[in-house]
């Protein structure tokens, strides 16, 4: 009996030890899924946020038609890895306008270049700050207003396209110039619309040359876009669980976040915007057609 007796308490254990095991390997392998699918949304994030066809749409839709769980503000957080890209990208460029611009103010030189991109870059900021905070959570990321968004951008800056001259470079910018492409940033708050895309297509309204207003776009983009994934994105630092994934996302954000705008700005030396309209076009009819035919929930 005592033979059978040790052989049960053997059982037990043997039984509550693998009980135990693969309970440690949920945790361990929930966490491998979790980093997985933080460093595919941070590729999705950093290749489609400074190309003008929507870093919210692609990465709430991939995540919606995977099925995957990441809650919005774990989405929005990934973005630090496109600030820091295109803050280090344009290191330079913001010191020559900060300096040069504080240099002016000292001097009262209002007609000096760093002085017209820093006021422009500050004022055109304003309003997608604005309504931001008034519209932001008014304004449903469901997919249909996507597919729309994505539609309308695509006729926009193929009409910018048609009627832009440009044939201004970056020497001409002006404070207007700001105020403008600061204004049409904010149609970015409605999702599908890039702000990339819109601060782009307004720029090339403007006569811009391509690579200027790639450029212009990405470096007044800067403020809004590190105030907005601030905002966005506090709730995440609360939750300890997703710190590990999210710092992979931020990461993986920022290594191709780095490489999109190298590729963007060179790409568009010496070739349109054409593939991005195409693209735009596709996307939006594809996600029409797949909420018609009842494949994606609109919600």
């Amino acid at each position: 009996m005592d033979f059978f007796g040790l052989n049960a308490d053997w059982g037990a254990l043997l039984n509550s030890g693998t009980f135990l095991l693969q309970a440690s390997e949920v945790p361990k392998n929930n966490l491998l899924v979790s980093l997985f699918q933080a460093i595919v949304l941070g590729i999705v994030q950093g290749i489609t946020e400074f190309l003008p066809i929507s870093s919210t749409a692609h990465l709430l839709i991939f995540r919606d038609v995977f099925g995957w769980s990441q809650q919005k503000y774990f989405i929005d957080a990934i973005q630090f890895g496109s600030v820091i890209a295109v803050v280090m990208y344009f290191w330079s460029d913001i010191q020559q306008i900060l300096t040069g611009g504080w240099a002016a103010f000292r001097e009262k030189d209002w007609q000096r270049e760093e002085w017209k991109l820093l006021v422009g870059i500050g004022v055109g900021t304003i309003p997608a700050l604005v309504g931001g905070l008034l519209l932001k959570d008014r304004i449903p990321e469901t997919p249909l207003v996507i597919a729309v968004m994505s539609i309308v951008m695509a006729l926009l800056l193929g009409l910018a396209e048609q009627i832009g001259k440009r044939k201004r470079g970056f020497e001409s910018l002006e404070i207007k110039d700001g105020i403008l492409v600061g204004l049409g940033q904010t149609i970015a708050l409605f999702p599908g619309a890039s702000r990339s895309g819109s601060t782009l297509t307004t720029a090339l309204f403007l006569g811009l040359r391509r690579d200027t207003a790639a450029r212009f776009s990405f470096l007044l983009g800067i403020p809004t876009l590190t105030i907005a994934t601030l905002y966005q994105s506090r709730k995440v630092f609360g939750n300890v669980d997703e710190l590990l994934p999210l710092l992979v996302g931020i990461c993986s954000t920022f290594i191709f976040s780095y490489l999109s705008i190298a590729w963007l700005l060179r790409y568009l030396q010496t070739k349109n915007t054409l593939v991005f309209i195409w693209y735009r076009l596709t996307f939006g009819v594809v996600l029409l057609l797949a909420i018609a035919t009842n494949m994606l929930k609109n919600v």
